[in-house]
């Protein structure tokens, strides 16, 4: 058991819910693989969330349904395996929760079992509030998400920005009341997303909501700039890999070529 483990370092849920009460943000990404997340948690990252986005920059899929829950898992573990410090969160994919609550405790409890992440996410407010309580009165800590939830994308008609102040402040309240333990608010004006994230005393989580959400959330491949093609205006890239990586590639391809790789240095004798 690594040293984080052992002096209570560990951000753990009722640790990221004081957070808020604290006035300290939140910090957020997401990872799928265990190099990745070992590096996120020793570059002291709050939380990691193992998101379904896997779906699409992972496996290379056009929304995030086609992951599966199996899949969450394989990828969950890698990931808690490599976490020291950080809270690990897992996606329930669709339509994991989306079966009854009992079902979503059996999928909820695979999830806390077979990885060892410390709490789940489900995209829903007032409409999965029974699954949220199911879940919790279970003890499994759970992250709710409103505004834009990409598992309706058919239903919403494409990713767009969420304006229906009172079905967004609805279903945050009712996500708290049902007992999650804080909010991700995604595609949401900045100052509906502000009035939310006064009126509840949970932790709210923005992607694309504005700077006075309690924290942010972020795509790893997005923030990197690894995603080819489309990039969401709310994502901020904080490098260029896509650049770094393929004149890598191209460097070594032209140096095997012409023989310069691998030079004495690389070789034995």
């Amino acid at each position: 058991m690594s040293s984080h483990k052992q002096n209570g370092s560990r951000i753990t849920v009722p640790k990221l819910v004081e957070m808020k009460a604290a006035g300290k943000k939140i910090s957020i990404l997401t990872a799928y693989d265990y190099p990745m997340a070992r590096l996120l948690d020793k570059s002291g990252v709050d939380a990691i969330l193992v998101g379904d986005s896997m779906s699409m920059v992972i496996q290379g899929h056009e929304t995030t349904l086609p992951v599966t829950l199996d899949e969450m898992i394989y990828h969950g573990e890698m990931v808690a395996r490599a976490v020291d410090h950080a809270l690990v969160i897992v996606d329930m994919p669709f339509p994991s929760y989306l079966l009854g609550v009992h079902k979503a405790i059996e999928n909820a409890g695979r999830i806390l079992k077979e990885t060892g992440a410390q709490a789940v996410k489900l995209e829903g407010g007032a409409d999965q509030a029974d699954v949220i309580a199911g879940l919790s009165a279970a003890g499994i800590p759970v992250m709710a998400h409103v505004g834009l939830r990409p598992q309706l994308v058919h239903r919403m008609g494409g990713y767009k920005v969420q304006r229906d102040e009172h079905q967004l402040l609805e279903d945050a309240v009712a996500a708290e009341h049902a007992g999650a333990f804080s909010v991700v608010l995604e595609c949401v004006p900045k100052q509906m997303a502000a009035k939310i994230t006064e009126k509840l005393s949970i932790p709210t989580i923005g992607i694309g909501a504005g700077d006075q959400c309690d924290g942010q959330v972020l795509v790893l491949n997005d923030m990197l700039g690894l995603t080819e093609g489309y990039v969401p205006r709310f994502v901020k890239e904080y490098s260029n890999l896509r650049e770094t990586i393929s004149s890598s590639v191209k460097q070594f391809c032209k140096e095997v070529q012409d023989g310069s790789f691998p030079a004495d240095e690389h070789s034995f004798k």
